[in-house]
């Protein structure tokens, strides 16, 4: 095997697996502890978007530090601060999660950051798409039986909680200190030019630049979407008759993995915009939202479905628009850019607790899951272009 599927680059992507693993367990856990202290939605809410919001904060950072200092020592730096965030979990309540959760934000800032440009960096142009397309797939593996067995250590004991946290933290900590990066033929050899770039010059990018912009609503957007579902999903699933939080969560995440491995080699990798594959994928996440929103009067049936959709969704998105991003936003200031894409989709994913979780209080998550829909379909227009700077 090689490119995208050589042993180094396998290497990376179990560490991904390793390190969001946690994940896919909390996004469980904390909701429904939460609800079992009395906290309301947007309690819930502000502490499942703390992880990402930090995330974002601090990823256009990110690149510029690890260009300075070389992604192997970073890395090993935010494994211990990643570990600590894990086992704090064990030992606080709902305020040290919200600790624990801006902790775990600021290690992924620069864990994700360092991978991705690693892997963008080092694999040629025609094999970028498939690069990144594995990278989040193995991110979302464990989103496969991390929801069931949450719920298993949800209806065991906090204590088996406690066990599985320090044993990622461990395993995490010490297969990613033997990890190894290479350098890419075109990564810049020198950090001048980059971190000549002026931090809010590169904010004003969001706006200036089309490419950066178009892409980063469209990712802002879905990403609410996909945060109000792994927000809400576990609590919403006990409202349903034959709804299971970890049912979905599992189909969801699988699909994600199924569609990121079949579908990588058909991830436009040209540079060039096609507004018919981003607007079908943008339709399918609509579909998607609406079919969990009827779910409630419909049945499992649409329930399920929507999990299927919406894994189809994500498994395109993201890679789609972040492998256009690579071939268009200069060279010389690209990790920032990219680094700025990133953070809208952590901040989507932040807002999507942080916003509809008053919405569902004030609502319903029926009602709540029906703007997600609305919303989906708002970008389906929104991504239709034909401008010759897109379509090349």
């Amino acid at each position: 095997m090689s490119g995208a599927m050589s042993w180094p680059f396998l290497r990376l992507y179990l560490l991904v697996l390793l390190y969001f693993s946690a994940n896919a367990i909390l996004n469980v856990i904390i909701p429904l502890h939460g609800e079992s202290l009395g906290a309301s939605n947007t309690t819930i809410g502000l502490i499942i978007g703390a992880y990402l919001f930090t995330t974002m904060f601090f990823r256009p950072w990110a690149g510029k530090i690890i260009q300075k200092h070389g992604p192997i020592k970073v890395l090993r730096i935010i494994l211990i601060v990643n570990g600590f965030a894990l086992i704090l979990y064990t030992i606080t309540g709902l305020g040290g999660y919200l600790v624990a959760r801006m902790l775990q934000g600021v290690s992924t800032a620069f864990f994700s950051m360092a991978l991705q440009i690693g892997i963008i960096d080092a694999l040629p142009e025609k094999d970028r798409s498939q690069g990144i397309s594995l990278y989040s797939l193995f991110s979302y593996i464990p989103g496969i039986i991390g929801p069931i067995l949450a719920l298993g250590i949800w209806q065991g004991g906090m204590d088996y909680f406690t066990v599985v946290m320090i044993a990622i933290a461990i395993t995490t900590g010490v297969f990613g200190y033997s990890a190894k990066m290479e350098k890419g033929k075109d990564r810049p050899v020198s950090v001048n030019n980059e971190q000549g770039v002026s931090m809010f010059k590169a904010f004003s990018q969001l706006v200036q630049n089309p490419f950066l912009f178009k892409c980063s609503v469209l990712m802002l957007v879905t990403s609410i979407v996909f945060g109000a579902i792994t927000t809400f999903i576990p609590l919403y699933a006990m409202q349903l008759k034959n709804g299971n939080a970890g049912i979905y969560l599992m189909l969801q995440a699988g699909t994600v993995v199924f569609a990121r491995f079949t579908l990588r080699k058909r991830i436009p990798s040209d540079g060039k915009w096609h507004s018919s594959f981003i607007m079908g994928a943008m339709l399918l996440l609509a579909i998607a939202a609406q079919c969990v929103s009827v779910s409630i009067t419909g049945g499992a049936f649409y329930f399920y479905a929507g999990a299927i959709l919406m894994g189809i969704a994500q498994a395109i998105i993201y890679p789609t628009l972040t492998t256009y991003l690579t071939f268009v936003l200069p060279k010389v200031n690209r990790n920032v850019l990219l680094g700025l894409f990133i953070a809208m989709a952590d901040l989507g994913v932040s807002l999507g607790g942080v916003i509809m979780g008053p919405i569902a209080d004030f609502s319903s998550y029926s009602f709540m899951y029906m703007i997600c829909a609305i919303l989906g379909v708002t970008m389906t227009i929104f991504a239709y272009d034909r401008r010759k700077i897109f379509v090349g």
